[in-house]
Order: structure tokens, then C-alpha cells, then sequence
């Protein structure tokens, strides 16, 4: 099928959408082309809940078959963190020969231009998402996330991230014209005349690290954003997370034979166990873009040694809401709760510092001790999951013994406020599932009966945990947000003031330290949540992440634009 008559058809659409969401992250106002419900789906092409479902046990025991270079075995391993072995294996491959492979391909790409390359990218999209029912078992299967949560952030919630960074990187690559006249008057003379033609040119290949929590809403961003530019993009997923990866690149693949393009542009990378390529693969001399999404210690390996690499990191940091006084708090109270237990807390946006006066906070309920506000948010906690089902419909599963490891060791660092307790899920009863612990610490006590209060908050606790921290005062607060995000970094900030002057200076150091800020939220809207085409997920201004999703600085270095001029 030629590239050229495919491309027009896939111009015809999806240009309108892809306009849709230029406008969109310039207004930065609601939209998204991908339905959120369930029922929206098994019309037009798009699989019904049962068929997804279908189609995501036919994937288990079996091999999924990608027919690309190189495969030099078949590799495996995944257990689902609702107790069942997936059982599903892809091809291992010989880096050797697929990376030259893929290189091969990238002349006709860069040359078939920003707009064709865009639809190309918003065809791969459709597809996945007339497949969201499918794709949200494989992410509920490999991350621990509850269904609804994995339907939507797995599904929708990815798809907008991903065309938000075709649509972005589209806008950087027609910033610059095509071509140009260029004529400089000589007075008396004949002018200067010259005709000039702008090419943005790829990096090269590109490197997707994958990440276990979000496999799909942390790794669209990188590998649209990368293909959009004209790069190459080996996917190379987490290894208890690579079905829903290894099903996006097959579709991939199939969409770039159909339009007339080397499907090897699009690979995988699946590993051995204890195998760990990610390193060896990060400082090959073909990757030249790398995005990764986990540790604070690998994100700092990959950028003090892929030197030969542009390298995007969404790394850990430690979240912080300061809870200086409300006009609604029971709102408050439901709002934080529901932030703590959203996915058993495993998200890197999740609030884990609760910095509270000591003297306590002024509400609409009247003044409120910390003791009070802690053990009013303990009760908020247990309220919410006190129900078993609507417990495991919010927590989830924990996603690995490290997180549960830590979750157990809280309860060690200080005087437990809400401890956490164990829920069975009739449906998986092989999945740990554990409701939030809520530890009192002080922010201005160190080593206190062999406890260091100071070294528990200034760490990262991925998961269920979190610290109700006293401190003096507001300015207090602030100053130990500000050493927070300096030191460790944070994805998010969030805070609870009637005081302008308060929220002021709340909103002033986060301007200075880079980082998002989340105000006085009481109902439907959560600080660990954020819209694609209006919200930014990170700063790139903070040690929590090099970089923002999705941004111009996010698409803009994945590709130079190469001038050509001649004389007129």
C-alpha cells in the first residue's frame, strides 16, 4: 500500500481532531476525544466490555507474536498482582540486529512529514482505544489497579496523554516554515536571493523505560511524542508490566505497514528475569532519546551516563499539603481520604506529608486541635473504606513486596493515628490488599525514642503511607514544604487556607521551587489527578521529574530542524 494515498485518507480522519486538541492545549479548557464509561464502548469498530474481556484471556498462556528482527527467544514471567499467573510470553530480541533494523526506516518517516506522521500516531491511538476494554485487564493484570481505574487511566486517561504530545510536538514542527523566499535588497545592486527549505530532522531511536504502576499513561507520552518527531521508539516495558506495552506496539506496527511505513520503526524489548537491559540499552550510541518513568536511582544513573541522550525522567519525589485552615471541612476531610487511598497510594502524585500546626487549624465546624484534625481524617479514611467492596473498588491491589514491606514498617515510626488493616477480594483472593496507615510525626523532633521523625518525612514511602507532620506555624509549613521540594523534589503540592495572605506565600514558593500546586480542593477534583490538553503532570523544575507531560520543552529537542538553501 503506498504511504502517499493511505496518508490522505488518514489526513481526511483525523485532521479534525488532531486540530481539537491544538486548540485545546492552547485554551487549556476540558476535552477529550475518548469516552470515560464503560458503555460508551462496543459500537463502530470498538469492543463491548465482554469482548474486551475476551480478548484479553485469549492473550493468556500464549505467545504474542510481534514479527519483528532479531527475536532470538521468548521471555515471560508476569503475575498479575490479583494472584493469576498471566502466563503470556514475547519475543527476546538480539539488539544487534533489531536496532539497525529500525534505523532503517526513518528516512521515509522523516520525509513523509509533521502532518502525515501526526495521523499516523492519532490512527495508532484510535485503534488502541476501540480496544480500551482489553487494554484496561491488561493494565488492571500488571499494575494492581482496580478495573474502573485501569479502564480509565489505563485507557482514555493515556490516549489523551498520548495525542496531547503528538499534538505538541506537531505545533513545534510547523513552527518553522517548510520554505522560504529570502531576499536582501543591495541598493544599486542586484539582491541577495536565496531559497531556503526547513526540515525537522529526528534524534534517532528512541528509548521508552516502562514503569509497573502506569504502563500506558506514563509511556504514551515518550513514545508518541518520539514517533511524532520522525525518531524510531524501542519500548522497553517494566518486567512484572509488559502486555499492555507489547499490545501497543503490535498495534502500532500494524498501522505503520497499512500506511505504507516500515512497521520496525515501532519494537520491542522484552527482557529475561533478572536480565536488567534497560542500562545496557540506555548508553547505546543509536538511543538518543530516553524517557523513563521510576526510581529516583536509576533517573539519576540514566542522566549522569546516557550521555549520548536526550533523557526525560519522571523520577519520585515527596508530595506535601499544608492543612492551615478551611471553609469546608468536611469537604477537606473527604478530599484528602480519598487522595490517600486512590490505588492504594501507589501513584507519584499521591500526598504523603500532612504538615498541621500544632495549635491547631480554624474550620466551619469551629477550631480544630491537630489531634483532632488527624484523628477526624482517620475516621474520614476509614469511612470511605469501610465497606469491603467499595474498598477493593478503590485500593486496589499492592503492586510488590516492596510496597507492602514499607507499608508494614510505617507503624514503626511514630504514634499510629489509623492503622492499616488487610481486605479480602472475594473475586481475587490471591491480592494483598491493605487500607492507608496514618503515622503522627513532628516536624520539629529528631530521634525520639530511636525514631528520626525528620529522616521518615524527608524520604520517599511509595504507597499506602502517610505522615501528619505538627509543625509551629504556617510560615512553619512553608519553610519545610520549600526544603521538601528542594531536597527531594515533589510532583505535587497541595493546600487548605481562608488566608489570602497564607495561600499567597503558599503559592509564591511553589512558583519559586517549581512546583504544581493544588488549592483548597473539596469535591470531585483530587490533588493526585490531572486532565491531559490543561494540566501539567510535573515541572521539570524540581528533583521529582527533568521534565513536564506534557509541554513544548517535552517535544521540542526530540528533533533539529536542518536548513538546505540555494541561490534563488
Amino acid at each position: 500500500m503506498a504511504a502517499e494515498p493511505t496518508a490522505h485518507k488518514l489526513i481526511a480522519k483525523h485532521r479534525p481532531t488532531l486540530d481539537q486538541a491544538l486548540e485545546a492545549i492552547h485554551t487549556r479548557a476540558y476535552w477529550s476525544p475518548h469516552p470515560e464509561h464503560p458503555k460508551a464502548y462496543g459500537e463502530n469498530g470498538s469492543l463491548s466490555a465482554e469482548e474486551g474481556k475476551a480478548a484479553f484471556d485469549a492473550l493468556l498462556g500464549d505467545r504474542l507474536a510481534i514479527d519483528q528482527p532479531g527475536t532470538d527467544d521468548w521471555v515471560g514471567g508476569e503475575v498479575s498482582p490479583f494472584g493469576i499467573d498471566l502466563g503470556v510470553t514475547y519475543p527476546h530480541a538480539d539488539i544487534d540486529v533489531l536496532l539497525p533494523a529500525m534505523k532503517a526506516g526513518q528516512r521515509a518517516w522523516r520525509d513523509a512529514g509533521a502532518e502525515t506522521r501526526a495521523v499516523v500516531c492519532l490512527e495508532i491511538l484510535k485503534r488502541i482505544s476501540d480496544r480500551t476494554h482489553e487494554f484496561a485487564h491488561a493494565v488492571m493484570h500488571t499494575s494492581g489497579q482496580a478495573f474502573m481505574m485501569a479502564f480509565q487511566a489505563g485507557g482514555p486517561h493515556a490516549q489523551d496523554r498520548g495525542l496531547e504530545a503528538v499534538a505538541y510536538a506537531y505545533a513545534e514542527q510547523v513552527r518553522t516554515p517548510d520554505a522560504a523566499e529570502w531576499t536582501k535588497p543591495q541598493g544599486k545592486r542586484d539582491p541577495l536571493a536565496l531559497d531556503k527549505r526547513f526540515t525537522p530532522v529526528p534524534r534517532g531511536i528512541a528509548l521508552v523505560i516502562g514503569c509497573n504502576t502506569f504502563p500506558t499513561w506514563n509511556g504514551y507520552p515518550g513514545l508518541f511524542a518520539s514517533l511524532a518527531t520522525g525518531n524510531a521508539v524501542l519500548v522497553k516495558p517494566h518486567p512484572r508490566a509488559v502486555l499492555p506495552l507489547a499490545l501497543t506496539v503490535r498495534v502500532a506496527r500494524e498501522v505503520l505497514t497499512e500506511a505504507g511505513f516500515d512497521p520496525n520503526l515501532v519494537a520491542l524489548a522484552a527482557e529475561r528475569p533478572g536480565e536488567g537491559i534497560a542500562k545496557t540499552l540506555a548508553v547505546r550510541p543509536e538511543i538518543r532519546i530516553i524517557d523513563y518513568t521510576g526510581s529516583t536511582a536509576f533517573g539519576d544513573w540514566l542522566e549522569a551516563n546516557a550521555l549520548q541522550a536526550q533523557v526525560y525522567t519522571e523520577k519520585a519525589g515527596v508530595n506535601t499539603v499544608i492543612v492551615e485552615s478551611t471553609d469546608n471541612y468536611k469537604g477537606m476531610l473527604s478530599n484528602l481520604a480519598f487522595s490517600l487511598s486512590l490505588y492504594s497510594g501507589q501513584m507519584c502524585t499521591t500526598p504523603q506529608n500532612l504538615l498541621i500546626p500544632r495549635d491547631g487549624i480554624s474550620t466551619d465546624a469551629g477550631p480544630k486541635s491537630y489531634d483532632e484534625v488527624v484523628a477526624d481524617l482517620a475516621q474520614s479514611v476509614a469511612g470511605l473504606l469501610g465497606d469491603d467492596a467499595r474498598a477493593n473498588a478503590l485500593l486496589g491491589a499492592i503492586v510488590n513486596p516492596d510496597v507492602k514491606a514499607r507499608l508494614e514498617a510505617a507503624s514503626g515510626l511514630g504514634e499510629v493515628a489509623l492503622a492499616s488493616r488487610e481486605i479480602t477480594n472475594p473475586e481475587f483472593p490471591k491480592a494483598t490488599v491493605r487500607t492507608p496507615v496514618i503515622v503522627k510525626l513532628d516536624g520539629a523532633r529528631k530521634h525520639w525514642e530511636g525514631a528520626d521523625d525528620e529522616a521518615a518525612y524527608l524520604s520517599e514511602c511509595f504507597g499506602p503511607v502517610s505522615f501528619a507532620v505538627a509543625v509551629d506555624s504556617a510560615a512553619d509549613a512553608v519553610r519545610l514544604l520549600r526544603r521538601t521540594v528542594q531536597e527531594k523534589g515533589a510532583m505535587t503540592v497541595g493546600a487548605y487556607t481562608t488566608s489570602k495572605e497564607v495561600a499567597a506565600t503558599i503559592e509564591e514558593a511553589c512558583l519559586e521551587e517549581c512546583a504544581q500546586l493544588s488549592l483548597n480542593l473539596t469535591g470531585g477534583v483530587y490533588v493526585n489527578q490531572t486532565a491531559a490538553f490543561s494540566d501539567f503532570h510535573g515541572s521539570g523544575g524540581n528533583p521529582a521529574a527533568n521534565a513536564a507531560l506534557c509541554d513544548g520543552a517535552f517535544v521540542a529537542n526530540r528533533f533539529r530542524v536542518v536548513e538546505v538553501r540555494r541561490e534563488a
